[in-house]
């Protein structure tokens, strides 16, 4: 049986990516395109070039009452995640949440969410190399007690740290507790520059030109050090194929999902 699946933020860098790999698909139908922009014009037509008879449309209680699809794909904006969510779930719809900027608490209140309406949701980086970083750096953080958090973005990127680099932090602060060896007190200097605690771990995040997403889990020991890189450049469709996994997934399961590692390899 094929998925049917909304894409909200359709118009958008990975939106675009995602309509394009839906349409090709021989596993899922778009069924809804949800953008403040483009508004009216036919999505096949924005994303390929071809018409597809389905328009863009920019209210998502209408499409999701009228199509009713398997899951809503949201990558829209940080400021209106949470009303889509509370959209979609009113209506017992999974979601994959594309969108970052989240907290530890807005994961906890989008998951009672999801529970009380029954369904699954899934968020994270949804690029494959970053769930084997995260993955990978997870069972690093079961042997070396010491690491800290590196992330990289272009100037503009206004959240610090990236969504990926604090779901990072946390995970690994579940794993241990990540030893300090100076506490705040006993150093000399602004403390700022030490860089932010997220799961006990110092987070750094270096906004300048040029740069690409990068996302670094640096772990030390005497003598030694290891460094586990996950590196995202200017190609938006890294993020397709993880999404429609998680499309897939979530369909059998209740609360949220975070990370696309586990769902991948059951972290």
């Amino acid at each position: 049986m094929k998925l049917d699946l909304c894409i909200a933020g359709a118009t958008g860098g990975v939106g675009l990516c995602l309509v394009r790999a839906i349409l090709a698909s021989d596993r899922f139908n778009l069924v809804g395109a949800v953008a403040r922009r483009e508004s009216g014009r036919d999505i096949g037509a924005i994303a390929t070039g071809k018409p597809c008879g389905l328009l863009v449309e920019g209210d998502l209680s209408a499409v999701l009452d009228r199509h009713r699809p398997h899951a809503l794909i949201d990558y829209t904006h940080p400021g209106i995640i949470k009303q889509h969510l509370k959209i979609a779930f009113d209506r017992k719809i999974p979601v994959v949440i594309g969108t970052t900027g989240f907290t530890d608490a807005d994961f906890a209140e989008i998951d009672a969410a999801a529970r009380k309406a029954g369904v699954g949701a899934a968020t994270g980086n949804f690029a494959i190399t970053a769930a084997l970083m995260q993955h990978l750096a997870k069972i690093a953080a079961r042997h070396v007690p010491h690491w800290e958090v590196i992330d990289y973005a272009k100037a503009e990127k206004p959240d610090v740290p990236s969504g990926t680099a604090r779901e990072l932090a946390e995970e690994l602060g579940r794993v241990q507790t990540p030893r300090i060896a100076l506490r705040d007190d006993q150093l000399y200097g602004p403390v700022a520059a030490r860089g932010a605690s997220f799961g006990g771990a110092r987070v750094h995040s270096v906004r300048l030109p040029g740069n690409p997403n990068i996302v670094q889990a640096i772990f030390g020991l005497p003598g030694e050090r290891l460094t586990i890189t996950h590196e995202g450049y200017q190609d938006q469709s890294i993020y397709v194929a993880g999404s429609l996994l998680a499309a897939e997934r979530i369909q059998a399961m209740t609360g949220l999902v975070r990370g696309l590692d586990t769902l991948l390899f059951g972290d």
